[in-house]
């Protein structure tokens, strides 16, 4: 008899539950009789729109005649010895503690903002009233930037071994089974704070400890190496080691490092503004004649124009999502995407934004290592200005972009704050670093690529600036420690070695390997 592996197969959208429709077809990929097809189960479950009508492609792989490990294991154990001081509650601090628990080895957490519950009422105020708390917004607090937000999971790397691992836990502590399956898995920012919550119940049980609301203000070094950290007040906690992994908008943390003398490196990244569509016009040009088949879920796109060798791109795209004030100090104007489990919000945004690399803003007048965060914030000010205050945001209708005017009306969109029409085009280009004639550029492909796509129903939003952090801190290939602060281990996004909820998740556990490899 033929072994069978892994086979894919197409099914329409009214045959994604008939077994029988789809053992057939099965079959004849794997080319065996079909009474000769073992039970198969779904590895990966993608849409697929190129064509006449939109169909599921469905990765198939028979059940393992071995039982398999357990989900999401090994689990964390009770934990022993010196803790390992982990600066930032976000998926890259969380899973680098839950590695470390997996093998024994205390931790403490410490996390400048809230638990999930009590920050979600900092939100809530945020969006009703516009009061930014610097500790605790869409930035910071328990799971970091990616709690409220869409939860997206989609990363390019393969999805068995390690992110196999991560999207394991995930589900072990709650999250939806179908992340498992799904080609761009996402959570939900309703069912992302229980999942976190969970996971943080688990290592509290284990013997790790976290300290909320409590702002790291300095390191402390012994001989030469980094021993603990001090906190806002003045109070010391000491460590085997440190990760740092306070996320991508903790200027103060990187000031700190300059100060300290510590080497930092300017790094390229991308900004400029949220775009939104009504979410049936998405539907609509991504679907075909089978928008609203019941199958289907709010439509999401993936764009990228490269042009004078600046590339214009979508970036955290939101089907059926809100816009939300993601900004982390009073005087700055920053928006960001989220969606809830179901993305069943009318509107569909995305960032819309444009590459920058340090040559950029240094001709501008922005120099230095912190060059880029001084080049971010002057343009979130511009924004704030032009929306004028309360988190307004400034916003500018697509067509009117495209023609190099102002908007004086805006249709209403998600963005509970508001909107006030005018022109970011300003905003964006406030600094002399030209952005929008890129995104003028860019926009007349993507209207080419989505018909429909450039539209006066569609809006954009100023301003998109983090979408990662423009400084890098060095740290050894090998060790992952820094090589000028031994026992400091810097990690994930705000360090500069991650992007999104899963390559930060990643990058913690790869840092707790490399400390179990020397605390052994």
């Amino acid at each position: 008899m033929k072994r069978v592996g892994r086979v894919q197969v197409a099914v329409g959208l009214d045959e994604l539950d008939d077994d029988e429709v789809i053992r057939a077809r099965a079959a004849k990929a794997a080319r065996v009789p079909e009474a000769d097809l073992p039970e198969l189960r779904i590895v990966r479950k993608s849409i697929d729109a190129r064509g006449r009508h939109v169909r599921f492609q469905l990765l198939l792989e028979p059940f393992p005649e071995e039982e398999e490990p357990p989900l999401g294991g090994p689990l964390p154990r009770e934990v022993a010895g010196d803790p390992v001081i982990v600066v930032g509650d976000g998926p890259a601090g969380l899973f680098c503690a839950y590695a470390l628990a997996r093998e024994g080895i205390a931790v403490t957490v410490i996390d400048r903002g809230k638990q999930v519950q009590p920050r979600r009422r900092d939100l809530a105020l945020l969006n009703r009233e516009g009061k930014v708390d610097p500790d605790s917004n869409y930035c910071f607090g328990e799971g970091g930037a990616g709690t409220y937000s869409d939860g997206k999971l989609y990363t390019r790397a393969d999805k068995r071994g390690p992110v196999r691992d991560v999207m394991e836990i995930l589900a072990l502590h709650g999250a939806p089974g179908q992340i498992l399956t799904d080609a761009r898995p996402h959570i939900g920012s309703n069912k992302l704070p229980k999942v976190i919550g969970a996971m943080r119940d688990r290592l509290i049980e284990c013997g790790v400890t976290f300290r909320f609301e409590s702002r790291v203000v300095g390191l402390v070094r012994t001989g030469g190496r980094v021993t603990g950290v001090r906190l806002e007040g003045g109070e010391e906690l000491g460590g085997s080691h440190v990760v740092l992994a306070t996320g991508h908008s903790a200027r103060d943390v990187l000031r700190f490092l300059d100060d300290a003398g510590m080497r930092l490196e300017p790094k390229p990244f991308a900004l400029g503004v949220r775009i939104e569509h009504p979410q049936p016009l998405i539907n609509s040009i991504q679907y075909g004649r089978d928008a609203g088949h019941p199958r289907l879920p709010a439509a999401s796109y993936r764009l990228a124009h490269t042009e004078d060798e600046r590339g214009v791109f979508s970036f955290c795209m939101c089907p059926g999502g809100w816009i939300v004030p993601a900004a982390t100090e009073p005087g700055g104007l920053v928006v960001n995407g989220m969606s809830l489990s179901k993305r069943g919000s009318p509107y569909a945004n995305s960032g819309f934004v444009v590459s920058v690399d340090p040559a950029d803003w240094e001709g501008a007048g922005f120099t230095g290592p912190l060059g880029g965060l001084a080049f971010q914030d002057a343009i979130e000010r511009a924004a704030f200005t032009a929306g004028g205050g309360a988190l307004r945001a400034p916003a500018t209708r697509v067509t009117d972009f495209m023609a190099r005017r102002a908007s004086t009306t805006v249709p209403e969109g998600s963005y509970r704050p508001g909107f006030l029409a005018g022109d970011v085009a300003e905003v964006l280009d406030v600094t002399g670093v030209p952005l929008a004639e890129p995104m003028r550029r860019a926009l007349r492909v993507f209207g080419k690529r989505m018909r429909g796509y450039v539209t006066a129903d569609a809006v954009l939003v100023g301003v998109e600036s983090r979408t990662s952090c423009p400084v890098r801190i060095p740290r050894d290939d090998e060790s992952l420690e820094s090589p000028d602060l031994p026992g400091l281990y810097p990690t994930g996004e705000g360090a500069g070695y991650a992007g999104g909820i899963v390559s930060a998740a990643l990058d913690g556990m790869r840092v707790a390997d490399a400390i179990v490899s020397v605390r052994r």
